[in-house]
C-alpha cells in the first residue's frame, strides 16, 4: 500500500489497479477533473492553487484582466528579448523560457520589483490612506553595490515605478483604469485616483509592476505569491516571440542594427 502524499494543496486518490496512477485529484477540496474541468477558468485554478479558495466573480475578472495585460510584454521588454535570443540560437524550449525567467526576475521592471512594491502596499494601513503616498515612494539611497540581508542588491528606485521613464505609458494607464473600474479593492482604486500626484512625489512615472502590485495585493496575494504570479503570467509572450524568432532567424531580428561611430569594419563588407 502506497503512503499518502503530504500536502495541504493537493489530494490524490490512486487507481485501484495502479497506485502510481491518479483516479481523482482534489485542489483544496475541489474535485479538479470531476467538477472543475470544463467549468472553471484558468484564472480560477491559479487563484485556487495559491490562495486556497475559489475567487469571487470580481476577483476572477480582475485577475483575468491583469493576466491579459501581462501576457505579452513585447519585444522591447528584456524578459521577452532574452527568450528571443534563445530562439535565434536554436535552444530548446525550456532554455528560452529559463532565460526569460532569469531576466524577468529582477528589480527593474521584473518580478522582484512587484515583490517589493507589494511589501510597501502591505505596510499601508487601509484606514490611513493619507500616508500611502509617502510609504510607496520612500526608498533609502543605496550605497554602491550594497547587498541586503535577502541576498538581493539594494534597490535604486521606488518599487513599482520606472526609474528611466519620462511619462506614464498609455498601456499602463489603460490597465490601471480598467482594473480600477472593476473595483477589485481600495488600493487599485486609490492608485487610479492619485496616480499623477504620486508620480510627482516619486519623480518618475508609474510602471506596470506598480499596477500589478496594487491589484495582486487587493486580490489577497502575498508578496511571494505575487512575485511568482508575475513571472508566470508574462511567460506566454516570451514563448511566442522565442518560437517566432527561431523561425525567422537573426537576420530578421525586430531591432535595427546599431551604427557604431568609427566602426573599423565599415567599408570592408564587400572585401574578400
Amino acid at each position: 500500500m502506497s503512503s499518502p502524499l503530504h500536502t495541504s494543496i493537493w489530494q490524490e486518490e490512486p487507481e485501484p489497479d495502479n497506485p502510481f496512477a491518479t483516479r481523482a485529484a482534489y485542489c483544496h477540496g475541489f474535485d479538479v477533473y470531476g467538477q472543475m474541468l470544463g467549468q472553471a477558468r484558468w484564472v480560477d485554478m491559479l487563484f485556487l492553487l495559491l490562495r486556497g479558495e475559489a475567487p469571487t466573480p470580481i476577483q476572477a475578472r480582475a485577475l483575468e484582466t491583469l493576466a491579459v495585460a501581462l501576457a505579452n510584454p513585447g519585444p522591447r521588454d528584456p524578459m521577452v528579448h532574452a527568450a528571443m535570443c534563445g530562439g535565434i540560437g536554436g535552444t530548446p524550449a525550456a532554455a528560452s523560457l529559463m532565460a526569460a525567467l532569469a531576466v524577468g526576475a529582477g528589480q527593474s521592471g521584473g518580478a522582484r520589483d512587484v515583490f517589493l512594491a507589494m511589501g510597501k502596499w502591505a505596510a499601508c494601513e487601509l484606514g490611513a490612506s493619507h500616508t500611502w503616498a509617502s510609504t510607496l515612494v520612500h526608498h533609502a539611497t543605496p550605497q554602491w553595490l550594497t547587498v541586503t540581508d535577502t541576498g538581493w542588491p539594494a534597490i535604486e528606485h521606488a518599487a513599482g515605478f520606472d526609474p528611466n521613464g519620462v511619462s506614464t505609458p498609455t498601456v499602463v494607464r489603460q490597465t490601471l483604469e480598467m482594473l480600477a473600474s472593476q473595483e477589485v479593492g481600495p488600493r487599485t482604486l486609490w492608485l487610479a485616483e492619485h496616480r499623477t500626484a504620486l508620480e510627482q512625489a516619486a519623480g518618475v512615472p508609474l510602471a506596470m509592476t506598480g499596477i500589478a502590485a496594487a491589484a495582486l495585493t487587493d486580490l489577497g496575494f502575498s508578496p511571494a505569491q505575487g512575485e511568482m504570479l508575475y513571472l508566470l503570467l508574462r511567460l506566454p509572450g516570451a514563448a511566442a516571440h522565442a518560437m517566432e524568432q527561431g523561425h525567422i532567424g537573426f537576420k530578421n531580428f525586430p531591432y535595427p542594427p546599431v551604427e557604431l561611430e568609427n566602426d573599423p569594419y565599415r567599408g570592408k563588407e564587400t572585401q574578400p
